[in-house]
């Protein structure tokens, strides 16, 4: 993940992107550390959760660990080249971005504690960047699969700028979406911590709490 400060800040046109495939490229067929599969079908009534937050090597981590989360996957979405892979979209020339997407049982962790994980496990302030991962790739954003998601992502964005700013944080960065397509990043990427415990992971929190009420 080192390596990329000097990437283009800039997204690319539809002109100017990469082409990419028709065909998706070999990923992992089951979870490493929960033992589900990575793809759909999903038990019935559990929903999905898609974040970018920098590296998603780390951010996927967070996820995995929380009761109620069925599985993880990190792959590439918010773009425009299909079923890219992980050195084209570090070339900036894609437009995605390194997201993690959740499926998660919302009777037991719901939709709003996902959010205050995600806010609170990263800077999200930083523009194209998070840390010393500068790149479009790593923009902090939310890609909601509902109205109900996008409501409740816009309100906690409001409240935790509402924290930022009473600790001289600046505006909120992160983009707030519909989900598009995701594209399944490679093998060895997913659950990548969980493979090399002492791999790099750059994510850090503000130290700022969330105030979002979840039960």
């Amino acid at each position: 993940m080192f390596g990329f400060s000097r990437k283009k800040l800039e997204m690319p046109t539809q002109e100017t992107a990469l082409e990419g495939r028709d065909m998706p490229i070999p990923t992992a067929e089951t979870h490493f550390v929960l033992g589900t599969a990575l793809k759909a079908p999903f038990p019935q009534g559990f929903e999905q959760a898609m974040i970018g937050m920098g590296c998603f090597w780390g951010a996927e981590r967070i996820f995995w660990q929380q009761d109620g989360v069925y599985t993880t996957a990190v792959g590439y979405s918010g773009g425009i080249t299909p079923n890219a892979t992980y050195e084209e979209v570090c070339s900036g020339k894609t437009g995605h971005n390194e997201v993690v997407v959740v499926v998660f049982d919302p009777t037991i962790i719901p939709y709003l504690a996902l959010l205050t994980l995600f806010w609170e496990h990263h800077d999200p302030t930083q523009g194209m960047r998070q840390g010393n991962d500068i790149g479009t790739q790593y923009r902090s954003g939310i890609y909601t699969y509902s109205d109900a998601q996008a409501v409740e992502a816009k309100a906690s964005q409001a409240a935790y700028q509402s924290a930022l700013a009473a600790r001289n944080y600046g505006p909120i960065t992160s983009e707030i979406t519909s989900a598009g397509p995701f594209y399944y990043a490679e093998a060895h990427h997913q659950q990548y911590l969980a493979k090399n415990p002492d791999g790099y992971c750059g994510l850090g929190g503000t130290g700022v709490s969330c105030p979002v009420p979840h039960s």
